[in-house]
């Protein structure tokens, strides 16, 4: 005689399972990048969501999806938040993630609006400054729309870009920006990640133009969903070969269904 019970407990366990397997068979596979303390692993998440892995250390950035897209990932010892907007800023997904060893660095527009069971995890980092958490360099630079008004979607000094030294691999976090002259003067970038999505932060003409002048080894388009649907991240690398082609630019799914 069949056992019932264990009938629907190993019948819904088939069906995580399942689920589970769907869920990371529609993630980007992620890229690994030598560094000089070991590979630096770079897993796209969703729209401006992206895990990096290095030196035994987690780093998520602008956790967004819910624990379905982070599913199989393993719990950050470092997440870096960019802006207050629900797709950078996003309580029900930080709230859902595994966080008791993590700290959260964001700038002060945002600490102040963390969920209070996370404030006292909150490590803050406002433009031009600098700190080392868990060994890791972290620089926060400015993030904003051009021209500069009090009432853009992105003003200067609330959201920070981020860069990273991994191993002797500088990493640069675009945030929510447009082709501003702090980005533009950027040097010895080895991996990019550039948002481009109208009308929120720039298009593929601006983001190219600017990495043509900052000259990153790697660049990934990324946060490429806008008001219209996606950019033409085909056409970004174009532009972008079209005047550097020793710019390896990395087309990825920013956008898989979770």
């Amino acid at each position: 005689m069949f056992n019932i019970p264990f009938m629907k407990s190993t019948t819904l366990f088939l069906l995580f399972i399942t689920s589970f397997l769907t869920v990371i068979g529609q993630r980007a596979a992620p890229d690994k990048i030598e560094t000089s303390a070991g590979p630096l692993t770079i897993q796209p998440i969703l729209h401006g969501c992206l895990v990096l892995s290095w030196n035994d250390k987690t780093i998520y950035v602008d956790p967004y999806g819910g624990l379905k897209a982070l599913a199989g990932i393993a719990a950050p010892d470092l997440v870096l938040i960019t802006d207050i907007h629900g797709d950078h800023l996003n309580p029900e997904t930080l709230n859902a993630i595994e966080t008791s060893k993590a700290k959260i660095v964001v700038p002060q527009a945002v600490a102040d609006q963390l969920p209070e069971n996370l404030k006292s995890k909150a490590v803050i980092l406002n433009n031009g400054n600098r700190i080392t958490e868990g060994g890791i360099s972290i620089s926060a630079m400015p993030m904003y729309n051009l021209p500069e008004a009090p009432d853009s979607r992105h003003t200067k000094g609330r959201g920070n870009g981020y860069i990273l030294n991994l191993g002797g691999k500088t990493v640069y976090i675009s945030g929510d920006t447009e082709d501003i002259p702090e980005m533009r003067a950027l040097k010895n970038i080895d991996i990019a990640f550039v948002c481009m999505n109208q009308p929120y932060t720039m298009d593929i003409n601006q983001a190219s133009s600017a990495v043509l002048d900052f000259k990153p080894k790697i660049v990934y388009p990324f946060h490429f969903r806008g008001q219209n649907g996606l950019s033409d991240v085909e056409g970004f690398k174009r532009l972008v070969n079209a005047g550097n082609a020793s710019i390896d630019v990395r087309i990825r799914n920013w956008y898989p269904e979770y």
